[in-house]
């Protein structure tokens, strides 16, 4: 049976994570505290006009301020699905690394991603993963990032994802694939199954599950306002398909949503995928996790600190409970 382990030490709870035991502490109270920078949409709209003069990625400059694959990865050059366009990353972080953009539009705010440019950013992903690997077998661990606006690390205003294909598994899905196996062979239950039962059953955290997708607010979180989605039965990204894209890109379009109701302006998410040509499901299931950043602004009260950076401990306010709480409220008044 999963724990949840967590201790209160002058009113912070220190909780830990239920596979790796990272620690993380929350403390509502910061929440309230003085920030001397306030948000600005008059001064995100300045900066969305004034980028898109130059943009690199909007419809009229693509086709000739982008690089493009050689034949062997992409016949004519870029992948195309809808309005998702992939290409080579002129300043790669990390091998096998393309930009997909994810709309024809300069900019869009958290309401305005519809599920479909979302979908089709995944499969035009997972296309170009395919290829990838097909030309390279040692490539074999892909990795989807999607920064939105500055303050999420994101270069450019335009929406577009990052897709890695590389080598070694990241640290991460490392502790992640290596955390899940541990548990199979102690227990000879998968951790992503047992965990998806034990958050049904605390009622706390979860937000959505049928018998493809997971949503639950993480209960030791590594970001703000942290999601994780938990895609049932695939171990890697490259196995992603049909129903489960859409129900992937429905939920997070609708959780985009939740957040920019909430306030919510800029977010991170990242897959944590098994190897393309490793078929890990039975004690592995690949995940994504997303995180809000700050407000878009010149001057702006940073989310992570030296506590985060170089200690190793995230240091969040908002307790994983009441988001979820936030969150279906808001859902709710969505739908109906």
């Amino acid at each position: 049976m999963i724990a949840f382990p967590k201790l209160i030490r002058e009113k912070i709870e220190y909780r830990f994570d239920p596979l790796t035991n990272a620690q993380v502490r929350i403390n509502p109270a910061r929440a309230r505290r003085l920030k001397q920078a306030a948000a600005s949409a008059d001064e995100l709209a300045r900066l969305v006009k004034a980028s898109r003069q130059t943009c690199p990625f909007c419809p009229e400059r693509v086709e000739k301020d982008t690089p493009r694959f050689p034949q062997n990865i992409a016949e004519e050059g870029r992948i195309r699905v809808g309005e998702s366009l992939i290409f080579p990353n002129r300043h790669p972080f990390g091998e096998g690394h393309a930009v997909g953009i994810i709309s024809n539009e300069h900019f869009l705010n958290l309401d305005q991603f519809r599920p479909e440019i979302i979908e089709n950013s995944l499969l035009a992903a997972g296309q170009y993963i395919l290829s990838a690997h097909s030309q390279n077998s040692e490539a074999r661990y892909p990795v989807y990032l999607w920064n939105h606006l500055p303050p999420s690390a994101g270069s450019i205003i335009h929406p577009h994802v990052q897709i890695l294909l590389e080598r070694e598994p990241t640290p991460q899905q490392q502790r992640l694939i290596e955390s899940s196996l541990d548990y199979f062979e102690k227990e000879g239950r998968n951790y992503w199954a047992d965990l998806v039962e034990a958050e049904k059953r605390a009622g706390e955290r979860f937000i959505f599950g049928d018998e493809s997708i997971s949503v639950i607010s993480s209960f030791a979180p590594c970001g703000f306002n942290e999601f994780c989605f938990i895609f049932h039965g695939i171990s890697s990204l490259a196995q992603l398909e049909g129903r489960q894209r859409a129900t992937f890109s429905l939920h997070l379009s609708r959780v985009l949503k939740a957040y920019h109701q909430m306030g919510v302006g800029s977010f991170n998410l990242a897959t944590l995928s098994g190897a393309v040509d490793q078929k890990q499901a039975q004690f592995y299931w690949m995940s994504a996790k997303l995180i809000s950043r700050p407000y878009p602004r010149g001057i702006y009260t940073n989310d992570s600190g030296p506590m985060e950076r170089m200690q190793g401990v995230w240091v969040v306010d908002t307790l994983p409970e009441e988001l979820a709480r936030q969150i279906r409220l808001a859902l709710d008044s969505r739908s109906s």
